[in-house]
């Protein structure tokens, strides 16, 4: 069968232009695979977009009228929400992306919609719609019955397996019905309505998602239904650490979440006399890809684990089994979707994953927020992969400062970027915002402004000729820096109320060692302790007598010239 030009299963090149005479040959009329709409209609495009989930995939073309003729639409970032949010209000459409064609000198809008291959759309209002030539068409009776028993999705986690209801370990089965909020009473019926039991008769049944919460080692059910760690030295293949964290889910994303926080441990700076620690990785993004992962994972592929890299520069998190529809790469944060729903459900419950819709926005906000790169998101069909990486385009140092600046008031990840840049000497006009955010020019003034007007930036000229400028009093803070890697646990080191970097003064033993150790370099004086350290003059010379009374320095000089050496020194 030939498809039309934009349908999933045609593997020619999608052009962003066309010819009115190209667009005419491509599409020269509705069909079981083209659906055109003249407007940007709620209800005509959920319709096509269920119609042709349920059939074989098909092109939808907004800004066409239905004899072909190119009227044009307007495309812009919130027409494009608008239409995320319509197929979101469908019930289990078929994957889709969005294409911006110029025919001409107008404009066309290209929906292409997969064929769903697990279950059946239908719309929010319940209508199961399939194809039929050129139009969206009803399924109803016995035509209905046939379709849905045809269509019917049966979950992998809702199979029964072979363990018992009785061989469940009862502190999880008490875990997890508080986690529920169940009570004690009628807990079968319970775990029978969310897909932990399936009762026939008199036997009860443990399904998949029932073994993978309720059994302390259920990979001796299923396979390996684990996580598996290995840390990299470098980019080579052969690891110098590798762990298998079992147990029922809630425990593997605890764990594991914790084990490779401990391995990545937390940038320390130190400036002046205090102590900075600074997470890696935020240990909520790090938890969020971690249980997603182990909720969305494809559980039939029994032979493969969830498997989590750690290297210098990231951590990846490999999952079995590729996206659940609709969601793709491009729409992976518009859209969202169940493959284990009963898992997905529970580790909320526990607390460990976000609710629906809100874990890769948290993901990306978090990075953005902790001035970290992006979360990168790939799929190749067998397994989904996030990469988090550890480093972003600040030092350590700024991060502390933007920190610190952040304790006067909220800031943005926008904010907090521009102010680096600003920081570090930059003029920042409206082009360099965009540049620097990557957003369109509206968004890069009100981000401006927004700096001014809490003070944060100061503007010189106007209009077009606008530059912006650190404010002269928030420059970072001079002092000695010492950047370093410490293997400790995050939380250790993460302040819970502000969920940045914690402040923690430098003990008097810390000052000493610093002090002796400018003392290596060269003379010191009273000034420069107070320099380097942010001490007042009476406690620069207080640690200056004790370390000359410990034998660690030397005295020399009167007056203006008092300096301080350590023993030995000429």
């Amino acid at each position: 069968m030939t498809y039309p030009l934009f349908h999933p299963r045609n593997r020619d090149p999608r052009p962003t232009t066309l010819t009115a005479q190209e667009f005419a040959e491509r599409f020269a009329g509705e069909s079981t695979h083209v659906e055109f709409s003249e407007r940007f209609s709620q209800r005509d495009i959920t319709a096509s977009v269920v119609a042709f989930s349920n059939t074989e995939g098909g092109v939808i073309l907004v800004g066409v009228d239905n004899r072909g003729q190119v009227k044009g639409a307007t495309w812009n970032g919130d027409q494009e929400q608008k239409v995320h949010g319509w197929v979101a209000d469908i019930s289990d459409p078929g994957r889709y992306d969005i294409h911006d064609l110029e025919v001409g000198a107008s404009r066309a809008v290209v929906i292409a919609v997969s064929r769903r291959t697990e279950g059946f759309a239908q719309t929010g209002d319940g209508r199961l719609l399939v194809r039929r030539g050129a139009s969206n068409r009803a399924v109803v009776g016995a035509e209905l019955s046939r379709f849905v028993a045809d269509r019917s999705l049966q979950r992998f986690e809702t199979t029964p397996t072979v363990v018992d209801l009785a061989d469940a370990d009862p502190d999880l089965l008490v875990d997890l019905a508080r986690a529920w909020s169940w009570g004690d009473v009628g807990i079968h019926e319970r775990l029978e309505e969310r897909g932990f039991l399936e009762r026939k008769g008199e036997k009860s049944k443990l399904t998949v998602a029932g073994v993978l919460c309720l059994l302390r080692e259920p990979h001796r059910i299923l396979g390996k239904t684990f996580v598996e760690i290995f840390r990299y030295r470098g980019e080579g293949n052969v690891e110098d650490r590798r762990v298998e964290i079992t147990g029922p889910l809630p425990t593997q994303v605890r764990k594991a979440t914790g084990l490779v926080l401990e391995e990545i441990g937390y940038e320390l700076v130190v400036i002046g006399v205090t102590r900075y620690e600074l997470p890696r990785l935020p240990e909520v993004v790090l938890r969020e890809a971690i249980a997603n992962a182990v909720a969305h994972r494809s559980y039939e592929a029994s032979g493969a684990s969830i498997r989590v890299e750690i290297r210098p520069d990231r951590v990846t998190v490999v999952s079995p089994g590729g996206l659940p529809e609709p969601v793709t790469l491009d729409n992976i944060r518009e859209q969202n979707a169940a493959r284990n729903l009963a898992v997905i459900s529970t580790l909320r419950r526990y607390r460990l994953a976000e609710d629906a819709g809100r874990g890769v926005d948290l993901m990306q906000d978090e990075m953005a927020a902790n001035l970290l790169a992006p979360p990168e998101f790939c799929e190749d069909g067998a397994s989904v992969k996030v990469t988090l990486p550890l480093t972003g385009v600040v030092t350590p140092e700024e991060r502390v400062w933007i920190t610190e600046l952040g304790r006067r008031g909220s800031l943005g990840p926008r904010d907090r970027l521009l102010l680096v840049f600003a920081a570090r000497g930059e003029v920042l006009t409206n082009a360099r915002a965009r540049e620097i955010l990557g957003v369109d020019s509206l968004l890069a003034r009100q981000a401006l402004q927004r700096l001014r007007d809490r003070g944060l930036l100061i503007q010189r000229g106007e209009r077009g000729g606008a530059e912006y400028l650190i404010g002269t009093d928030l420059e970072p803070t001079t002092g000695p820096s010492t950047p370093s890697t410490v293997d400790v646990p995050l939380w250790e080191g993460i302040d819970r109320v502000t969920g940045g970097a914690r402040r923690v003064r430098l003990s008097d033993e810390d000052i000493d060692s610093l002090v002796v150790g400018l003392a290596r370099e060269g003379p010191v004086t009273n000034a420069l302790v107070r320099e380097r350290t942010g001490l007042d003059r009476i406690e620069a010379l207080a640690v200056l007598a004790h370390l000359v009374d410990a034998g660690l320095l030397e005295r020399r000089g009167e007056r203006r010239g008092t300096h301080y050496v350590v023993p030995g020194s000429r």
